[in-house]
């Protein structure tokens, strides 16, 4: 049997395989809207993804559950959109981020993790064993801190952003 999904057709001496499917269409503006509901419900799951493995690690370590809030993750989907745009991983801004936080939530201290990868099956995975693997990222984990926020974002080549903020009360 010879397939011609795959056999060159100058050795079967076939025609090429013309499509009777009409050309695509531009999308419209409901099916652009669509597609970005799509794409922040998927973000949105996976930083509720995150949120878990951080807490199911700290849990395991002895300690108490982070709380997310709204605020902070505000502040973190805001960085992770920047570097998402901008292609570069950073804490530029960081003390803005945790002003901002600190209008409407008193706190004592705060940190941040960043992360950026590329490829993965689990982008999110990914990113926290990379920073469970790191002193410094495992610190702020561990850190004692009650508040968290957790943002994600993706850009057009694929390349996944994400920014984790703790804040103690």
């Amino acid at each position: 049997m010879i397939n011609l999904a795959t056999s060159s057709a100058s050795a079967l001496n076939a025609q090429p395989i013309r499509s009777t499917q009409p050309a695509p269409l531009k999308p419209t503006a409901a099916t652009r809207a669509t597609r970005k509901r799509a794409s922040a419900s998927a973000t949105a799951a996976l930083e509720k993804s995150v949120f878990r493995q951080i807490n199911r690690y700290r849990q395991q370590q002895g300690l108490a559950a982070l709380s997310t809030n709204s605020s902070i993750t505000r502040q973190a989907r805001r960085h992770s959109q920047d570097m998402a745009n901008s292609g570069d991983i950073s804490h530029d801004g960081f003390e803005g981020r945790v002003k901002t936080i600190g209008k409407t939530i008193r706190y004592r201290s705060a940190a941040e993790n960043v992360a950026y990868n590329f490829g993965f099956e689990s982008p999110g995975a990914q990113a926290v064993t990379g920073w469970l693997n790191s002193p410094g990222h495992l610190d702020n984990i561990v850190g004692n801190f009650n508040l968290t926020g957790i943002g994600v974002a993706k850009n057009s080549r694929g390349e996944y952003y994400f920014t984790q903020i703790f804040i103690k009360r």
